[in-house]
């Protein structure tokens, strides 16, 4: 009977053993075909998803620089997110407002507040030109490199146009809520420019008047109040514009030339964009003057004494005015100046990019255009769509400390080799489109990187919406 028993136990045990094993094997295939078959979660409906030609990545995402090799951007194999080139790829020839990445609302503000400041006379009972017909000249020199709320403007008037020829990464829609986002079209770096004087009997400048009543009808609106501002974008790209209201607009996505005259808690690289300048130089067409053609090493012409984090620039000149090869200069945009900058910019090497009264310039846009390779010396500088373009490969950094240094910045620059700089100079001309302000807008110029930079923003702003709504019901008025 024990021989039995024990027998009968060890059989026992045997089979335990075998359907464990089983159990084990079955447990690790499923495990396995799971893991497997997790590359999105099958517990969303990624089509009832915003932004889902935004949002979705591939698995095994690559980093986002720009393509050493392609001229043109490529797209990571299912999804529409920037590969290695930088700017997001469109896959339609001509516009389809229906499958544009960014619906956007936009006030139909009186004439004064946009094209009015162009002189441009109302009509009819529309207030905004016939983008099929002349559109208003906006004026040149300096004003120029502060036009992006016209070159918006003017896309985004003609995204719902039957038939539009080339990309809209963004559309109107008529319905504010079914936007993405609001556009406020003020032109506020033209009133700055135009309207900032106060001229007598009036106590106060247009410039300042339109903007308390921009702020006033804004926060009047059904569309501030669903979201206190957060989804509304408001171009201030002059560092002076905006400069009576900014305070009371912070929550919005502001469109900026850089951060130097704002408080962090008004304007950070977290909710707001930096835009390029126009350049104003003359494009440097067909370019083949290679490194041999340039006989200038290191360029720059401008303003010398600046105050700030520009008095690097008066260093600077003191440390390089009496070097070979280097051309540093007093210039303005007076007595044909930008044109001897285009020639300038147009011989040499290298062109230097520095800090004045702000951290930024419309020089770097002008030196891309120039094909100069920029040397930035600004430490607080940001720039625009550094989230998908590596500017290391098409510029130098140096930090203002180091600049300053006697023969720091000469013997950096002379240790660039030819072959070296021929590849940043060949860059420069695969990126400049991206900084090309123009109407009709052309696939991946500035005025489509910067929809797409708005774009990438909003997920992360209707995050924050969303999650201020949690408790809303229990607000007490």
């Amino acid at each position: 009977m024990v021989d039995r028993h024990g027998q009968g136990y060890v059989h026992g045990y045997r089979k335990l053993f075998v359907l464990f094993s089983i159990a084990t094997l079955v447990l690790g295939f499923s495990w396995f075909f799971l893991l497997g078959s997790t590359g999105r979660p099958h517990l969303i409906e990624h089509s009832v998803l915003p932004y889902t030609k935004i949002l979705s990545t591939s698995e095994n995402q690559r980093e986002i620089t720009i393509s050493e090799n392609d001229d043109q951007p490529l797209e990571q194999e299912g999804n529409s997110f920037q590969d290695s080139s930088g700017p997001l790829e469109h896959e339609f020839d001509k516009c389809d407002p229906s499958n544009a990445p960014l619906r956007v609302f936009m006030y139909d503000l009186p004439a004064e507040f946009h094209f009015g400041l162009l002189d441009w006379k109302q009509e009819n009972s529309s207030v905004w030109p016939d983008v099929l017909g002349k559109i208003p000249d906006y004026p040149g020199g300096l004003n120029l490199q502060h036009s992006i709320e016209y070159w918006l403007t003017l896309d985004l008037l003609s995204s719902t146009l039957p038939d539009r020829p080339g990309p809209c990464t963004a559309a109107r829609v008529a319905d504010s809520r079914e936007a993405d986002v609001v556009f406020v079209p003020f032109f506020s770096s033209l009133s700055y420019n135009r309207h900032s004087k106060v001229n007598p009997p009036e106590k106060i400048s247009t410039n300042k008047k339109l903007q308390s009543e921009l702020v006033n009808f804004l926060t009047s609106q059904e569309e501030w109040k669903r979201s206190g501002g957060r989804d509304h974008v408001i171009l201030a790209h002059h560092p002076n514009s905006m400069l009576d209201s900014r305070m009371k607009l912070w929550p919005c996505m502001l469109i900026l030339s850089d951060f130097g005259r704002y408080p962090p808690n008004v304007a950070n690289v977290e909710k707001d964009i930096i835009a390029p300048y126009k350049h104003v130089v003359r494009s440097f067409v067909n370019d083949s003057a290679g490194y041999d053609d340039r006989p200038i090493l290191l360029y720059f012409k401008g303003a010398i004494y600046r105050k700030a984090g520009g008095i690097v620039r008066q260093e600077l000149f003191y440390l390089l005015k009496d070097e070979k090869d280097v051309d540093f200069s007093f210039g303005t945009i007076q007595k044909n100046g930008i044109s001897q900058a285009s020639d300038g910019m147009h011989s040499s090497k290298f062109c230097l990019n520095i800090a004045g009264d702000t951290p930024s310039s419309n020089r770097l846009f002008d030196a891309i255009a120039s094909h100069c390779v920029p040397v930035i010396i600004s430490d607080e500088i940001e720039l625009p769509y550094e989230d998908v373009i590596d500017y290391s490969k098409f510029c130098v950094f140096v930090r203002a400390s180091d600049a300053v240094k006697k023969g720091f910045l000469m013997k950096l620059i002379k240790g660039i080799a030819r072959k070296e700089w021929t590849q940043m100079w060949e860059k420069l001309k695969e990126v400049e489109g991206y900084f090309a302000f123009q109407y009709p807008s052309q696939k991946n110029d500035a005025v489509q990187m910067i929809w797409q930079a708005i774009a990438r923003k909003v997920p992360a702003m209707k995050l924050k919406l969303h999650r201020s709504r949690r408790f809303s019901r229990f607000k007490i008025s």
